[in-house]
């Protein structure tokens, strides 16, 4: 497969291949003033919260986490406890994580494969698609509609290897209009055959000071100059692509280069993959070689309070390794990956986090050549200030209009 079967791809390559041949990248129109209080204001974190992860379709999980019927998994997303599951007919379905009885927690393992979910408090049992199948002692307990009492469902949609939803049962937001097209890119990866390595959870700052760093690569040569910098001969210029508010991050490279010396009918598809893709809010994949190919999905949620984010890294292989070499050089690379992101990465936005709360900075500043993260900003402002309706018309139409 060529590049040129997806007009996209081949205007990303000759807009990349332009600015490595002249030594140019884009530049924003003016360096931003983004308010301190972005960060550190309880209020404006509330805000963020509810207005975006509890409104926006958010990329849950791999397929690869849960590839086989039967398989499911829970996480908390803005204090919602949610449960996906894949049944016996393969295709994925999310919940509200919450028994209908009395509330609590129908699966409470992370993850696991199961035809049904009983409650451990009272032994109400629910299946893969959420009905509610028994409730325990019924004569004793009264009549009710079971149909009535099913698991509440949430929006779902798995694309391009990915799994996405919205922890809001009605929301206004259409997946497919939300992601720009940008799937159709990340189909190029072909993650739906990839292979789960291994995953960890790390404590980071606020969620826009730790997923600033995923946009930014004016730091790499500084803060990671003993690291990244060193095996990969970064430098701190980076090629920002939009699809909506989706953004791949790529530096002006020697792919690039030489694929200016190459005829457009020898590119392939797959020479796009380089760089890092952000998927907003929370995502970045970035592509690694070490032991065989692999991706770290860094799936970033914010925490309890305005000054802590959590962040998973998942690390998927192309092919599952099978000898011990390819294992082992595995295991070195989400290793590394790790000190870099934790003692780097986390540990100067923390620092950064603790001075911000001292209330002595005004605002800080994005240059013109930050301009993913001014592009991030800006979408951040944009949502949380628009009302239900100005959102479905920014990524989709409300249920009841689509439906007329």
């Amino acid at each position: 497969m060529t590049a040129m079967s997806n007009p996209e791809i081949a205007a990303v390559i000759r807009h990349s291949i332009a600015h490595a041949a002249n030594g140019t990248m884009d530049l924003a129109d003016e360096v931003l003033k983004v308010p301190a209080s972005n960060y550190t204001d309880p209020a404006r974190f509330k805000r963020e919260v509810d207005g975006i992860f509890k409104r926006l379709p958010l990329m849950l999980a791999p397929t690869a986490e849960m590839p086989n019927p039967g398989d499911f998994k829970t996480l908390e997303v803005a204090g919602i406890p949610v449960l996906l599951t894949r049944g016996q007919d393969g295709v994925v379905r999310s919940f509200i994580n919450s028994c209908t009885h009395r509330g609590t927690n129908v699966a409470t393992d992370d993850t696991g494969n199961a035809r049904r979910f009983t409650c451990p408090y009272h032994g109400w049992t629910f299946g893969q698609n959420g009905d509610l199948l028994a409730v325990a002692s019924p004569g004793d307990f009264g009549a009710i509609d079971k149909s009535c009492y099913g698991l509440t469902a949430l929006p779902v949609a798995e694309r391009a290897g990915l799994i996405f939803g919205s922890v809001d049962p009605d929301s206004p937001i259409d997946i497919d209009t939300f992601l720009s097209g940008y799937d159709s890119l990340l189909d190029l990866f072909n993650f739906k055959d990839w292979y789960l390595f291994s995953s960890r959870r790390l404590r980071g700052p606020n969620w826009k000071i730790a997923y600033d760093g995923y946009l930014d690569f004016y730091h790499l040569p500084v803060l990671h100059k003993d690291t990244l910098a060193k095996m990969m001969e970064l430098g701190n210029r980076a090629l920002f692509h939009a699809w909506g508010p989706h953004q791949r991050v790529v530096a002006p490279d020697r792919t690039a280069r030489m694929l200016g010396d190459t005829p457009e009918s020898e590119w392939r598809d797959d020479q796009v993959l380089t760089g890092v893709w952000t998927i907003f809010p929370c995502i970045s994949i970035a592509s690694f070689n070490g032991g065989g190919r692999g991706v770290m999905i860094s799936q970033l949620l914010p925490g309890d309070v305005v000054g802590e984010s959590w962040t998973r890294q998942i690390y998927l292989m192309e092919k599952a390794p099978t000898d011990e070499e390819t294992i082992k050089g595995a295991h070195a690379q989400f290793d590394m990956l790790e000190t870099v992101v934790r003692d780097e990465d986390y540990a100067t936005g923390l620092r950064q986090q603790r001075a911000l709360d001292a209330g002595m900075m005004d605002h800080v500043l994005f240059g013109r050549n930050e301009g993913g993260a001014q592009a991030f900003h800006g979408w951040v402002d944009r949502i949380i200030a628009a009302d239900d309706q100005q959102l479905g018309r920014m990524f989709g139409l409300p249920r009841a209009e689509a439906a007329e």
